[in-house]
């Protein structure tokens, strides 16, 4: 992987989605990648509008989405056992360290895994 490649736990991408600037602007010109549990997640959000379903297609277009396979299941039962995690987030974090990219997070549960190349996101509020 190159360092034009990021990827993106579910909360950021819904900070993205939101129009976070910060985040637009990092991420533009990146390829970004997310977790088919991202995916899922982004669209099992009860409010979602066909407007917002419309939306959520052309960013899943726009992403390389990477579903399970044996090294993030491997990854995944080792985090699940080591940290506690929940599933959701274990399968993120493997997917992220399998394929060696940077995960952009708000999670600060994510501080504590080893290896992982964490960018932790946080929003600065207006005052």
């Amino acid at each position: 992987m190159n360092g034009d490649e990021t990827f993106l736990d579910t909360n950021t991408c819904i900070y993205f989605l939101n129009g976070d600037p910060v985040l637009a602007n990092f991420l533009q010109d990146r390829q970004i990648y997310i977790s088919i549990i991202t995916e899922i997640e982004l669209f099992a959000f009860h409010g979602n509008t066909p407007s917002a379903i419309e939306i959520l297609n052309d960013f899943i277009d726009s992403v390389t989405v990477l579903d399970i396979n044996k090294e993030i299941k491997a990854f995944t039962i080792e985090l699940r056992k080591t940290y506690k995690l929940k599933i959701p987030d274990a399968i993120i974090a493997a997917s992220a360290l399998a394929f060696s990219l940077p995960i952009i997070t708000a999670d600060k549960g994510f501080k504590k895994i080893a290896g992982l190349d964490l960018v932790l996101y946080e929003i600065k509020s207006e005052q």
